[in-house]
């Protein structure tokens, strides 16, 4: 660990260092910079006109949330695993194909955590598999159902608008 950046906490999912860091323009300062391992999500299509978004509960917020399933990556998990096995354990579906949407970070501002984004469809039923920490419904809904929920702000959760964007305009 360099000189420059110091450990301030250590948890299950981030590292928050404060760094020294010198800026393109000259300026010195100390930045508070959280370090996550990453993400996947994956927006999961029953057919062309139906997607299965979740319900979760998210403390940090106060209260339930519609989200596509997501999680982070386990070391040394690819993306495309991380997705594969959130889709089973969040809502108990396994997908024959997967399309890679987009790699976006969620809070450039103090994050590094980069949250790859896929498209399941072709869908098998399986087992749900939930940690116990994990409170949400599963919830099979009409795109057009969605994309109104999306634009009265009913859903908030950004890598779920973004996701759903994207993979309604790729579905159609």
């Amino acid at each position: 660990m360099s000189k420059n950046l110091r450990s301030i906490y250590r948890g299950k999912i981030i590292q928050l260092f404060l760094e020294r860091v010198k800026l393109p323009n000259g300026h010195v300062t100390e930045l508070e910079i959280v370090r996550h391992p990453g993400a996947a999500a994956v927006v999961p299509f029953l057919d062309p006109d139906h997607v299965i978004l979740i319900k979760q509960y998210r403390h940090a917020t106060g209260k339930y949330l519609y989200e596509i399933p997501a999680g982070k990556l386990m070391k040394g998990e690819s993306p495309l695993s991380c997705a594969r096995r959130e889709l089973e354990e969040e809502i108990g579906y396994r997908a024959r194909r997967f399309k890679k949407l987009i790699s976006a970070y969620t809070s450039p501002g103090f994050c590094n955590e980069l949250i790859h984004i896929y498209m399941a469809t072709n869908l098998l039923k399986t087992q749900q598999n939930l940690e116990s920490c994990e409170v949400l419904e599963v919830i099979e809904l009409p795109v057009r159902k969605v994309q109104a929920m999306i634009r009265s702000g009913k859903i908030q959760d950004a890598k779920s608008i973004i996701g759903l964007e994207l993979a309604c305009r790729w579905i159609k």
